[in-house]
């Protein structure tokens, strides 16, 4: 291990270089959760934090809340008959159930994303 130290009055402070941290953009659900970490878990988001993981697991929890939204809004859009044909013959109608189907599923993915 090589460490460095930076010279503060008497004192020798040791230079701390992080990991770089992943690169991207967090989203809807990624911001959801470090906002639920950081209110109601603040001990495990001050650990994730500080030893530089927190970026990794907020992303692999967008990730994977985004393709459970996808795959709620695809089951129960096939299930309660909103398809194309619906689309074509009345778009609001389709408008207005493809809004309703979407609010369920966010509903249902921020109940798992914020345990």
């Amino acid at each position: 291990m090589n460490i460095t130290y930076e010279k503060n009055g008497d004192y020798l402070i040791p230079n701390l270089i992080s990991d770089p941290e992943p690169e991207g953009e967090l989203r809807k659900f990624g911001l959801m959760r470090r906002h639920y970490l950081k209110e109601h878990r603040s001990g495990i988001y001050q650990a994730m934090l500080l030893s530089g993981k927190l970026k990794e697991h907020l992303f692999m929890m967008q990730e994977q809340a985004e393709a459970q939204f996808d795959l709620l809004v695809k089951q129960m859009a096939e299930q309660e008959g909103v398809t194309e044909h619906l689309k074509e013959k009345n778009q609001m109608l389709w408008v207005q159930r493809m809004n309703n189907i979407r609010e369920r599923a966010e509903e249902i993915v921020r109940a798992t994303l914020l345990q």
